[in-house]
């Protein structure tokens, strides 16, 4: 097998792209890859042929065009007016997918399709989720070199701000997933179990868990991800050999991380990285899934995203602008300061591109490591960098590396929409800093400081913003809602921020890249999957939960077993059974949902998990005393 090609490095030239591409006719496909606001990305299957005739017309967008119906642009692609164009993307890196199910039997290779990142464009506008991260980051870099010029002495910075002739944003995800045998099902609670004790979180990889996690390290690798780790994490238990000598039962959690890149790049790459593990895996026997939430009780999917910004001087030499000059002294400078505050200070409007799933929602629960409140950590000292693992946003510093300084959003999860997150952090990021380069490190330190219900130049009085404590243990859900905001209970709450705070909604979209109507869009979007999910999917699955709870009939029983029972049979009824007269839980969210009452919705949703989790806390008992 001849050496294949991984990757076609970013602004290469049309005449070596069709070089490369005829030096390996083992690339028989080229696919336009286009994200819509929902984060999907589009595949299709276009002859190489093809491409390398009417190239010119796919740098322009004219040889490709999508019915905008068959991607989520709710609002903007109509079916009255439907046709969107997809042009390629030719400054960043394009990857071949390689399909080693079906090998080229002239070369001897597998086949592959080269993926090309593009845009959707619908009337001569550009829709989509890359443009959005696109555009906005070139409104920022504008604003920020304008800022620093106008700002030269930026408190704690190791340059003048009249020597920055260029902003660099860099950006990283770590990819958290869970592994399975395929139609095996394991206890929840013997995995709840283990999690408690740790049995599982970076210990060795066995059988075909490991083989898979080394191919795909290995695989990415080639694309040029430079592959930091892969490891265990901390959900699973130890699978089983059957008679063949062969792993069964397998049921873990893993994670692979790799190098930072450009913000737009680093959203690409992660698409990449999905879809090798997911095929490696499946060659060997065993599915992923990427959902936030897999199993409920259990340690859901993260995927910690990295937010870093730098400047250029004329001298070629780069700066961290979050680092403070004398990182012993000061945690950041005062652009750092000011960006972490404007992420939180914004974040309300930022959640809703987080968190825009019901299986999002899900792994934002207290007690596993989910962050759930807008809260920060800085560390008691400069010269012990934190590690609070229970906030919202983690600082990252390094005393012997500035450039190593950056942020950590901790509640995104491997489906967020990390092109729209990291377009409206990065404007309020910008926010931030406008109002950091009038003020002092310690200005700036003594207001993220502050507490609850003390008056700020920035953030919100009644708010506090920075805890060194354990946000889970060390405050009662009452105290936590008090102090850093009530989280978001459903996709529904998570999107009525983007009404309710219309003034940092105008924060996120300042650039015009996050405008109006693709806000609108992805709202809608949102609470089309969130009503469609419930009724199509997880009410029927909580209609089986509720069915599985029967009475068990024994010769024994005791009082206990009578009253357990009672209760049982009164949630259930509460949550299934329609009379005449009184309708159930489960209908009363479908007609609401229906009629477009979203509101009660909602509420009916926090009603019905609750009641959910009662009963199936009861029923366990009750099984439990049946001998």
């Amino acid at each position: 097998m001849a050496e294949l090609l991984y990757t076609i490095k970013a602004n290469t030239p049309k005449d070596e792209v069709i070089r490369l591409l005829r030096e390996h006719p083992e690339i028989k496909f080229v696919s336009l890859v286009g994200i819509d606001l929902a984060g999907n990305d589009t595949d299709e299957k276009i002859p190489v042929r093809i491409f390398i005739k009417d190239i010119d017309e796919f740098y322009s967008g004219r040889a490709v065009q999508t019915d905008g119906s068959s991607v989520v642009l709710p609002g903007i692609a109509t079916l009255n007016n439907a046709k969107v164009d997809m042009p390629v993307d030719p400054t960043v890196n394009w990857f071949v997918d390689y399909n080693f199910e079906h090998y080229d039997t002239v070369t001897n290779n597998p086949v592959g399709t080269l993926r090309i990142p593009g845009f959707l464009i619908h009337e001569g506008k550009r829709v989509d989720s890359r443009a959005v991260l696109t555009d906005t980051l070139v409104h920022v870099k504008r604003e920020l070199v304008n800022l620093f010029h106008k700002h030269p002495a930026i408190d704690g910075l190791d340059v003048s701000g009249s020597e920055i002739i260029d902003i660099v944003f860099t950006s990283a995800t770590e990819l958290e997933f869970w592994v399975k045998t395929p139609l095996e099902e394991a206890s929840v609670e013997e995995m709840s179990a283990a999690e408690i004790m740790q049995e599982q979180y970076w210990e060795r990889t066995h059988g075909a868990v490991r083989c898979a996690l080394e191919q795909s390290i290995i695989e990415l690798d080639k694309y040029g991800l430079q592959v930091e780790m892969g490891h265990k994490e901390v959900g699973g238990l130890k699978a089983q050999i059957d008679e063949s000598g062969h792993l069964t039962h397998v049921c873990e959690q893993l994670e692979i991380d790799w190098k930072f890149a450009d913000a737009v790049q680093a959203a690409d790459n992660e698409i990449v990285v999905r879809t090798v593990v997911k095929e490696i895996f499946r060659a060997n026997g065993l599915e992923v899934t990427f959902k936030a939430k897999p199993m409920i009780g259990l340690a859901g999917n993260g995927e910690h995203t990295h937010i870093g910004l730098a400047a250029k001087t004329a001298d070629g030499k780069v700066h961290n602008l979050f680092a403070a000059k004398n990182p012993a002294e000061d945690y950041m400078s005062a652009a750092g300061y000011g960006a972490l505050m404007g992420l939180l200070k914004n974040y309300e409007v930022i959640n809703p591109f987080v968190s825009a799933t019901n299986d999002s929602l899900n792994r934002l629960k207290p007690g596993f490591e989910a962050p759930v409140c807008i809260v920060t950590s800085l560390g008691n000292t400069p010269q012990i960098p934190a590690r609070n693992r229970t906030i919202l946003v983690s600082v990252i510093r390094d005393l012997e590396n500035p450039m190593a300084t950056r942020f950590e959003l901790r509640s995104c999860n491997p489906y967020t929409n990390i092109y729209l997150v990291l377009a409206a952090s990065y404007s309020a990021i910008l926010d931030g800093i406008k109002m950091a380069v009038n003020h002092t490190t310690g200005e700036l330190l003594a207001e993220l400081s502050k507490e609850a219900g003390q008056t700020g130049f920035y953030l919100e009085r009644d708010r506090a913003y920075r805890s060194e404590r354990d946000v889970f243990e060390d405050y009662t859900q009452a105290e936590r809602d008090k102090l850093f905001g009530k989280p978001p209970a459903t996709v529904w709450e998570n999107m009525e921020a983007l009404s309710l705070y219309p003034d940092k909604v105008a924060v996120i979209s300042g650039g015009g890249a996050l405008q109006e109507r693709i806000i609108n869009a992805f709202r809608e979007g949102a609470l089309l999957r969130w009503k469609t999910e419930l009724i199509s999917r997880i009410l029927p699955e909580l209609r089986g939960t509720v069915r599985k709870a029967k009475k068990i009939e024994a010769a024994f029983v005791t009082d206990l077993d009578a009253y357990n029972w009672n209760k049982i049979f009164q949630l259930r009824s509460e949550l299934a059974k329609d009379s005449i007269d009184e309708k159930s839980l489960f209908t009363r969210l479908i007609n609401a949902l229906n009629a477009g009452e979203y509101e009660r919705a909602s509420r009916l949703q926090v009603t019905i998990y609750d009641k959910i989790e009662e009963l199936k806390a009861l029923y366990d008992a009750y099984e439990k005393n049946i001998i």
